[in-house]
């Protein structure tokens, strides 16, 4: 039996997600602000719960949360054949495959139940552990977005990275 259980986001979450937010290495990384309250977590789940939305935990044989990945359908007509994805472990509990096994769920989420045409995500430069594990699921750079977003008092750039369903290129 695996270590790992992967699932669906329910609404009683907010407290594993606060705690996985919580740290500075994983908020960080992200386009979350620091110090993520429960309350305001709670407050968000019914955005995250939203139709167009697919949003996965990964919890150890205890329960504990270590990771969250979610999908969301882009809001444009025009572009609804596109998904955004967002990603985050643990700090405690990177390096153990829980990356991997989100990726190959919302990928297969993607690409064999719901049709989408091309994931596509943001990610820092400086994030070289992310992108080795977004290559090895097929996406490939495609650009760098200038001062993209404001981390530690300066504004980064982001590389935009994308996949074409069955990792065609």
């Amino acid at each position: 039996m695996s270590e790992f259980r992967i699932r669906h986001l329910e609404p009683g979450d907010a407290a594993g997600l606060s705690e996985l937010y919580g740290d500075a290495r994983v908020y960080g990384n992200t386009l979350q602000l620091p110090y993520p309250s429960e309350w305001k977590l709670g407050a968000r789940m019914d955005g995250l719960l939203r139709a167009g939305r697919y949003q996965l935990v990964c919890e150890a044989d205890g329960g504990k949360m270590v990771g969250s990945a979610g999908l969301w359908r882009l809001d444009d007509e025009r572009l609804s054949h596109i998904a955004g994805l967002g990603i985050v472990v643990h700090r405690g509990w990177q390096g153990r495959g829980i990356g991997k096994l989100l990726m190959a769920a919302l990928l297969d989420l993607a690409d064999n139940w719901i049709g989408f045409e091309r994931v596509e995500l943001t990610v820092y430069p400086d994030n070289l552990a992310a992108q080795a594990l977004y290559r090895r699921f097929g996406f490939v750079e495609e650009g760098r977005l200038r001062a993209h977003s404001f981390r530690n008092g300066a504004y980064h750039d982001a590389l935009l990275m994308g996949r074409l369903r069955g990792g065609r290129v």
